[in-house]
């Protein structure tokens, strides 16, 4: 059944088509992008190992001071609230796991 010009769907049709094709494109491209809940990045320290969690990020920032007097690199890490912590390169971390023993902040 052909919808003639002097119709009222005639104005309907070419909208409705348009709003159906955007709808599809958009869920083929959520799925196609989307990041699904079961797809969580692994906690990839790379070079770094931690060698410190501390619950507020000044405590990790002052243990980074000591750290570095120490002439030990170091950098914080804030994955979550109230959770900081302290990495450093694996050729110094058993001298900053000894330092991080004598912190009074950890």
């Amino acid at each position: 059944m052909p919808i003639g010009v002097g119709s009222n769907l005639h104005y309907l049709v070419g909208p409705g088509i348009a709003f159906v094709v955007i709808g599809l494109l958009a869920l083929f491209l959520r799925w196609a992008f989307g990041s699904g809940e079961d797809r969580r990045p692994p906690s990839d320290d790379g070079l770094l190992t931690r060698i410190a969690t501390l619950s507020r990020r000044e405590s990790a920032l002052a243990l980074r001071a000591v750290l570095s007097d120490a002439g030990i690199r170091s950098t914080v890490r804030v994955p979550g609230p109230h959770r900081a912590e302290v990495l450093v390169f694996p050729e110094d971390a058993e001298r900053a796991r000894t330092l991080a023993a004598s912190f009074p902040g950890g």
